[in-house]
């Protein structure tokens, strides 16, 4: 997934942001209500992680209303990218206000951060409307887990590999284009080339090679995942 994490307290961000980015997420940061606006606005994501408390700009004053301001205008504009809010303990009125500007979900301060991933995956599942498992051949993807696995084996794979997988299974049979595909596994400081991610995807077949599943290039569109075909004469 990429996400958008939008959090003032540098310390908290740089936990969370690292947290995402181990778990193989893409993480790209705002530190106030300008920052987020931005962003928000010109480049896609799969979710936001929001504070509630942001200054309007970096080093400003805090505001509650800050955060909401920049969510409203994203509804307002027609973006409906889960939202999973961040509140302090015991705030009711901030949760109420967030749920009420369009929120999808919100969590209270202090939070594991094991629950924040799960509570953005099942955001984004509920957003796209898949089930919590997709098959294609002896490959399967569990969601709730966040595996792959062949035969009921993991597949060992590195993060950008698992993403790139993740998007074509999601579900299996839709075409992606490159451009989706990179704008997903690039952040605000680097870009996915066309170079990359076919080696990305030259790897993927290798490793996908006997599980009945195959990646599909599509001429000038991008690439699906699809059943593998059986060889001549079997």
């Amino acid at each position: 997934m990429r996400i958008l994490l939008v959090e003032d307290d540098a310390v908290l961000r740089e936990v969370v942001a690292r947290s995402l980015r181990d778990a193989g997420h893409r993480v790209d940061e705002a530190a106030s209500a300008e920052e987020a606006g931005h962003w928000w606005r010109v480049q896609p994501f799969d979710a936001v992680l929001l504070d509630l408390s942001l200054p309007d700009v970096t080093g400003g004053p805090v505001q509650t209303a800050s955060g909401l301001r920049v969510l409203r205008q994203a509804r307002r504009l027609g973006n409906a990218t889960p939202v999973l809010v961040l509140t302090a303990r015991n705030r009711a009125e901030e949760r109420i206000a967030g749920l009420d500007a369009g929120a999808d979900d919100y969590l209270g301060k202090p939070f594991a951060l094991g629950e924040v991933e799960a509570r953005l995956r099942a955001l984004v599942r509920r957003a796209q409307g898949v089930a919590d498992q997709a098959t294609l051949g002896r490959l399967t993807l569990d969601r709730k887990a966040r595996r792959f696995s062949i035969d009921g084996q993991a597949l060992d794979l590195p993060a950008r590999e698992f993403e790139v997988l993740w998007e074509l299974m999601t579900p299996p049979g839709h075409a992606v284009s490159k451009r989706t595909l990179s704008e997903k596994l690039s952040d605000l400081d680097e870009a996915l080339g066309d170079n990359a991610l076919e080696a990305f995807i030259s790897r993927l077949r290798k490793k996908l090679a006997g599980s009945g599943a195959s990646i599909r290039t599509l001429r000038g569109i991008g690439y699906l995942t699809e059943p593998e075909l059986e060889p001549p004469g079997r």
